[in-house]
């Protein structure tokens, strides 16, 4: 007397390799299709990733080169502008607002001459606390 999971894996392992590959295949193209089928947007965005993932790894020819060169120029000149435009309204504001580098290195020099004021307060009143005790 057999039981059931002994019959299951000698049928499994009289299988061949080729005819387990082929009920794999079967198996994934159901769900891939099932998928597809519930959720359509996530199909195109993992087939648009593959794709551009692909892309990346082949290497570029030298007709797409000179076809995204004057684009990629473009692209870089106009990223460079905004940056810079972007730097000088930013300098300008903080400017107008009283926060500049000389603004900040005026206020770091008093908040140290503030805290070694207090320190060297605080010291000596240690020492005339030692002094009377």
């Amino acid at each position: 007397m057999t039981d059931e999971t002994t019959s299951q894996t000698e049928d499994y392992a009289g299988t061949s390799s080729r005819q387990r590959a082929i009920e794999a295949y079967d198996s994934a193209r159901e769900r891939v299709s099932g998928t597809l089928g519930e959720a359509p947007l996530i199909a195109l965005a993992g087939g648009l990733a593959a794709g551009a993932l692909i892309a990346a790894l082949l290497p570029r020819t030298e007709a797409e080169t000179r076809a995204v060169r004057p684009t990629a120029k473009r692209v870089k000149q106009t990223a460079r502008a905004a940056y810079q435009a972007a730097k000088d309204t930013g300098s300008q504001r903080l400017d107008e607002l009283g926060i500049n580098r000389s603004k900040g290195e005026e206020t770091i020099r008093s908040l140290l001459d503030g805290v070694t004021d207090a320190a060297k307060a605080s010291g000596q009143a240690a020492l005339d606390a030692a002094r009377k005790g």
